[in-house]
């Protein structure tokens, strides 16, 4: 007997709830940001948008189904199911942050502050939820894949991201590594750098694009459903023993661009959550490419 679908809720830690949390309460957090300028009835309002577009979609799940919550903090220890329709109630970011644990689940994203959010990824007002997630447990709901990037390590660990992955040193020191490309017919270089940022089409509106701008890059970013990557190099310096020939490129599906480690600890990581990341020493090898699974992001 199959399971009834599972609405997953997933939100995050509102900047209110934060301030309490820092200042006990909601005087002293008035206090501390008007100290500074500020109005803590703005953050409160935010936080307001945010909880009633929860409770709205809860309200909108029907009643044979089975649901959930899940605070972004607590998503590496949370087990998605293959029944699970996972709703996202916040910003783009946190599809994003989500992406990387899910395999194949449909996904919503609400956008809970709608003016805010550029809704790249957050499509929908909360008021669609109880129309969309029928839908999106249906057989014919449209979805677009998005692509995504995975790095492997020589010990086989694995991260995924929907944006990008960064591999580099964790503070503001330089990163010594071998730059290898999959199949290019070229001799590997050996390069020091602030890091290489390896990103998709979905990615292209962020950090990716900030770098692609920077340096007037005539490469044609990949688009969100592209099954191809861009990759950069960050501040490249050349040396007698380090080049820069190699800074810039794309990656096809099946091409890989890998990083031999040449310095004490770098560290991988992927959509900005340092947090949740890998760390590579000196002589271990990473693979970063186009991921085996997609995001699928209900229309």
């Amino acid at each position: 007997m199959s399971l009834a679908p599972r609405a997953v809720l997933v939100h995050r830690t509102t900047e209110y709830e934060e301030l309490l949390g820092r200042h006990g309460t909601h005087g002293q957090a008035a206090f501390f940001l008007s100290a500074r300028g500020r109005s803590v009835d703005a953050v409160r309002a935010r936080h307001e948008r945010t909880h009633r577009a929860l409770a709205e979609v809860a309200a909108a799940v029907p009643l044979t189904w089975r649901q959930t919550r899940v605070e972004r903090a607590d998503l590496d220890r949370f087990l998605f199911g293959p029944e699970d329709v996972v709703v996202v109630v916040g910003q783009d970011g946190l599809v994003a942050n989500a992406a990387k644990y899910l395999t194949g689940q449909p996904v919503i994203g609400i956008d809970a502050d709608p003016g805010r959010n550029p809704g790249v990824l957050v499509r929908h007002r909360a008021d669609r939820a109880r129309r969309l997630l029928p839908y999106a447990a249906g057989d014919g709901a449209t979805v677009d894949e998005l692509t995504m990037v995975e790095a492997v390590t020589d010990d086989a660990q694995r991260l995924l991201a929907l944006n990008e992955i960064y591999v580099g040193p964790r503070g503001h020191q330089t990163a010594r590594y071998t730059l290898d490309l999959d199949a290019a017919g070229l001799p590997p270089e050996a390069q020091a750098s602030s890091g290489v940022l390896v990103g998709t089409g979905t990615g292209s509106t962020g950090w990716l694009r900030s770098l692609w701008e920077q340096r007037s890059s005539a490469l044609a970013l990949p688009a969100p459903a592209d099954a191809r990557l861009a990759w950069f190099v960050r501040e490249a310096w050349p040396s007698p023993a380090t080049g820069t020939s190699r800074v810039e490129g794309l990656l096809d599906p099946g091409q890989g661009l890998r990083l031999t480690v040449e310095s004490d600890r770098l560290v991988v990581f992927g959509d900005g959550v340092e947090s949740d990341a890998l760390e590579l020493t000196w002589g271990q090898t990473v693979r970063l490419a186009v991921a085996g699974p997609r995001l699928r992001l209900v229309h």
